[in-house]
């Protein structure tokens, strides 16, 4: 078996591969018919999606899709970068024109949407009556309070008039494929990208609910946007669409790496909730394993993907990834048989420039060697300034593809 943070990186690695547009858009492309394309999209991976639609149909599309700074890549169409994941006035310039672009069309035209994580930042097309300004304060607010992504697309796509299937109104009556790659638990369309081309279900109560849960106070355009209830969506007419890519595929293709190397795997699959308490269970998990008191016997690995939320209260810079990995280091407390990685598979945890962390046998003792302080680390919500100074930053760049979290626990007899 490779040294475990060699062996913990190659498992990301194959992860975000499986993943990736050039292994999981020629399946779904080969089912088309070859004519010409109107393609647009939003995300993450819209560029690099776009650039295989281009291949499979040469000379054959035309359209535009939205990136966040960073992610453009040569694809055959317009690509434009915008900010993520609090929207910006180019993403707004970029939006109301991609909606122009299928808002004429007849039945004889064919549109191709492109939707990956991040989508819902990059369509911001602020409904009647609000600003873009009234979206900045919601987004930043939602996006600090710890709420999950279900409860934050809920209230974008109620503030949006691209978002909850107001796309895909839009191109009627011309024909809708989409193809999406999920960074949602459980794939739900509705929630990837804040579902532009699928029927909304939820109420603009629900909306104002979520607000209320988690005691922000959005401007009083927002408010009453909302408690006018006048954008619950109609339903949309039956469109293709196709999820290409989840998490699920990651995690299997890492599982069949480790078990490749003799390491018994233990899949958890998505999971949610606090990044903390989760890392705390995962600790609990896997020093039981370790005592020779669990579900398998070491060596093992402990997979599980899916998205944890931060309620940030400090002003440090960091990522869900790394307060998770920073929490779990503290809970193994350096046992010498655990070691473990956890990384987003965007390549870009939160406000850092890095995907995620590691965590080795001997991380917390490093931490007292140097003179860190991890309680006030932890506090500050500051474990990229920790991570970085321990060397334990797992820098991939913009990766071009998004199937959220990855999250692998290490546990040998000893490492």
């Amino acid at each position: 078996m490779p040294q475990p943070a060699t062996l913990l990186r190659q498992l990301f690695d194959v992860a975000v591969a499986a993943a990736s547009p050039a292994r999981c858009m020629p399946a779904p492309l080969s089912r088309l018919s070859d004519r010409k394309y109107i393609v647009v999209g939003a995300g993450k991976a819209a560029a690099a999606m776009a650039h295989e639609v281009s291949n499979r149909f040469p000379d054959k599309t035309r359209g535009m899709v939205i990136v966040p700074y960073g992610h453009a890549v040569d694809c055959g169409i317009d690509v434009v970068e915008a900010s993520h994941p609090v929207p910006n006035e180019a993403g707004v310039a970029a939006s109301r024109r991609l909606f122009d672009m299928v808002s004429d069309l007849s039945a004889d035209d064919h549109v191709i949407c492109l939707i990956s994580g991040g989508g819902s930042s990059l369509l911001t097309l602020p409904a009647a009556g609000l600003t873009l300004a009234d979206k900045q304060a919601v987004t930043t607010a939602l996006l600090a309070c710890g709420a999950p992504i279900e409860d934050i697309n809920c209230v974008r796509k109620h503030l949006s008039a691209i978002k909850g299937g107001r796309l895909a109104a839009a191109c009627v009556p011309a024909s809708l494929t989409t193809l999406a790659i999920s960074d949602v638990p459980g794939d739900d369309l509705s929630v990837i990208g804040s579902g532009p081309t699928v029927t909304d279900t939820s109420t603009a109560a629900e909306a104002m609910e979520v607000l209320e849960r988690y005691d922000i106070h959005p401007p009083a355009t927002v408010v009453r946007h909302l408690l006018l209830g006048q954008d619950d969506a109609e339903p949309l007419p039956p469109s293709d669409v196709h999820v290409v890519a989840t998490a699920a595929d990651a995690l299997r293709t890492a599982q069949h790496l480790a078990e490749s190397q003799g390491v018994e795997t233990l899949m958890l699959g998505d999971v949610t909730g606090d990044a903390r308490q989760l890392a705390e269970w995962h600790a609990t998990l896997a020093l039981r394993i370790a005592a020779g008191d669990g579900p398998v016997t070491p060596p093992c690995l402990i997979l599980s993907g899916g998205e944890t939320t931060v309620k940030v209260e400090g002003d440090g810079r960091g990522g869900r990834n790394s307060e998770y990995a920073l929490q779990l280091m503290i809970s193994v407390a350096d046992h010498p048989a655990i070691a473990a990685l956890a990384c987003d598979t965007d390549g870009i945890d939160g406000s850092g420039d890095n995907a995620g962390c590691i965590v080795l046998p001997n991380s917390l003792q490093r931490c007292r060697d140097i003179g860190l302080d991890v309680v006030a680390a932890q506090a500050a919500n500051d474990s990229y300034q920790l991570f970085a100074a321990l060397d334990g930053l797992v820098v991939t760049g913009p990766t071009l593809t998004n199937v959220n979290d990855f999250r692998a626990i290490l546990v040998g007899e000893q490492l």
